[in-house]
């Protein structure tokens, strides 16, 4: 039979709705310090908040200085074995330890302060857990976080050794520091082309 793109295409409003719901109650949680001052377990979305001086950011971080509203950074947490689709029931910190990386990232770099930074965070355990995806998703189709949108390589680690012929990501040119990016030999993006293409990208955003 011909092949009809309808009889194939699945829409559901209730999963809208839970994705929203999801979102709503992720605006309504706390802001914290990068990263939170307690330690605790469990995986999920968060979201970065910057109120530095960093020029390039300034009207972001002065509209956040009044609220947190406008994240340069949103992300997840997944449990182990999640990508394998091998889920193991855990007790791990795993959303506490990627703030605790992305604080140490922070800390190396050399044109940022972690003083400036805040974050906030949606837990999400067991059958939510499957919701880690698309809230993230949703994240960032609404706020457009530079850092996700615009400059990559912030959420990066270590390639290891024998590994050091990559190009450092636009994130470690526009923030150099991490001692393990300064390690990386192969050709980058121009610091200048970065800067242009973040402009334009604010400007567009509605951040002139």
């Amino acid at each position: 039979m011909p092949f009809d793109y309808a009889l194939h295409t699945f829409h559901s409003a209730e999963f809208r709705s839970v994705v929203n719901e999801a979102v709503e109650f992720f605006g309504s949680t706390p802001i914290h310090g990068l990263p939170p001052l307690n330690r605790f377990v469990g995986t999920g979305v968060y979201a970065l908040y910057y109120l530095g001086r960093f020029e390039l950011y300034a009207t972001i971080a002065a509209r956040n200085r009044a609220a947190c509203a406008y994240p340069i950074y949103v992300g997840k947490a997944v449990p182990p074995g999640w990508r394998i689709a091998r889920v193991r029931e855990s007790e791990s910190a795993t959303l506490y330890q990627r703030l605790r990386e992305h604080g140490r990232s922070v800390e190396q770099a050399e044109n940022l302060d972690l003083n400036d930074f805040r974050c906030q965070l949606m837990i999400l355990r067991d059958t939510e857990s499957d919701l880690l995806v698309p809230v993230e998703a949703e994240l960032i189709r609404r706020h457009r976080p530079p850092w996700n949108c615009v400059v990559d390589g912030f959420g990066n680690h270590d390639p290891g050794k024998g590994r050091y012929n990559q190009a450092r990501s636009e994130w470690d040119v526009l923030h150099p520091g991490r001692p393990w990016a300064d390690r990386l030999t192969g050709e980058s993006a121009p610091l200048e082309d970065i800067v242009t293409e973040v402009k334009e990208f604010l400007d567009k955003s509605g951040f002139p």
